[in-house]
């Protein structure tokens, strides 16, 4: 078994602090991340609590310790942090500068407890009026996403927080919510490399953004049989047309995209092989699970050694370039740095500025 198997998981965990269990899962099979929900936040010390618990399971780099932190809807730390309007309402004012300043209000805060990663910003171009991005998106034209998520990036990795390019190849045209279902996309390859992939591709030029994550949905024009998560086809584009040699990682391997048409040990055979880097499971005994599947594909040869420890060089190589200095979080001095009255005073002047574009007519 290879010892380094368990970098390829960012798991779940139950609640505010860790079970025993939990610290028993994470440590005995050096689980490379974890992934954090409002179920495990109360105020910014007791995060920071569970974040320092979770690093002193860590063999030799810390742990990425993640978290869906967009702004708008998608906020899992709803109290004490700096609340920011979704993206769609920031793209109105016209100024990538402010959704620099944005990102970069957000990396301070996570990173004061520990957080070092942050699953955004969405690169999708909204074209199908689809309800579960919606305002997540900059907006309906490539140029604009491209133009915000440029800064959005950089806010959040000149600041500490490694950031994400989600979800390739662009859920901006589907009407389908993949948590419920396999969305269905039927656009010709023009359109979606001049528009949904664009974006992708200023992200990791423009930005050298650290994590790209692949969306549960099938693109016809890249694979008529699997979704682009499981698609060798779909990770070529991401590796060969774009020429990304960082991170690749999976939307939740629980969203019932892939559970209604995949077991476990599928999923997790054909997501690896295409290309994925990291498997996202939000719950420890699906992550669990998850792991003993990996062990056994190695097992019966489903999947190479080699193509493995590709993975964790790849894993191990971010660690070390943006973790190399850790240390704990320091708790006493978590409530100065966290939603700040400059903070507020910024968020205000965005929210009246906002304000007034949305009653211009």
């Amino acid at each position: 078994m290879n010892q380094d198997v368990g970098q390829l998981i960012i798991t779940g965990v139950s609640g505010v602090a860790l079970t025993e269990h939990e610290k028993n899962f994470i440590e005995t099979n050096n689980i490379g991340g974890v992934i954090l929900f409002s179920k495990n936040f109360e105020s910014p010390a007791q995060l920071s609590e569970l974040v320092n618990s979770i690093q002193k399971l860590r063999k030799e780099y810390p742990l990425f310790i993640s978290v869906d932190h967009e702004g708008g809807r998608v906020i899992r730390f709803k109290t004490h942090f700096t609340q920011f309007p979704a993206m769609a309402e920031v793209a109105k004012l016209n100024s990538p500068k402010i959704c620099f300043f944005i990102h970069k209000i957000i990396a301070e805060e996570l990173s004061t407890c520990g957080v070092n990663l942050n699953f955004a910003p969405c690169c999708d171009v909204l074209k199908n009026k689809s309800k579960v991005i919606g305002d997540r998106s900059f907006g309906d034209s490539p140029d604009v996403v491209s133009k915000y998520i440029t800064a959005a990036i950089r806010g959040l990795q000149t600041n500490g927080v490694i950031a994400c390019a989600k979800h390739f190849p662009g859920h901006g045209a589907t009407s389908k919510d993949s948590h419920l279902e396999l969305p269905i996309v039927n656009i010709d390859m023009n359109e979606l490399t001049e528009i949904h992939i664009n974006p992708f591709a200023r992200a990791i030029k423009s930005s050298r953004v650290e994590f790209l994550m692949m969306g549960h949905m099938k693109v016809d024009a890249i694979d008529d049989k699997m979704p682009t998560s499981l698609s060798s086809l779909a990770h070529d584009i991401v590796r060969k047309n774009l020429k990304y040699n960082k991170i690749i990682v999976s939307d939740d391997m629980q969203m019932q995209a892939i559970t209604d048409n995949y077991s476990i040990e599928e999923a997790v055979t054909y997501a690896l092989c295409a290309g994925t880097d990291i498997l996202i499971y939000r719950d420890m005994d699906k992550a669990e699970e998850a792991l003993a599947a990996i062990n056994n594909a190695l097992k019966v040869k489903n999947i190479k050694n080699d193509c493995l420890n590709d993975k964790i060089k790849r894993i191990n190589g971010c660690k070390k370039e943006n973790f190399s200095e850790y240390k704990p979080v320091y708790i006493p001095k978590i409530d100065k740095k966290i939603n700040s009255k400059a903070s507020q005073i910024f968020l205000e002047d965005i929210l009246e500025r906002i304000a007034k574009v949305n009653v211009t007519p």
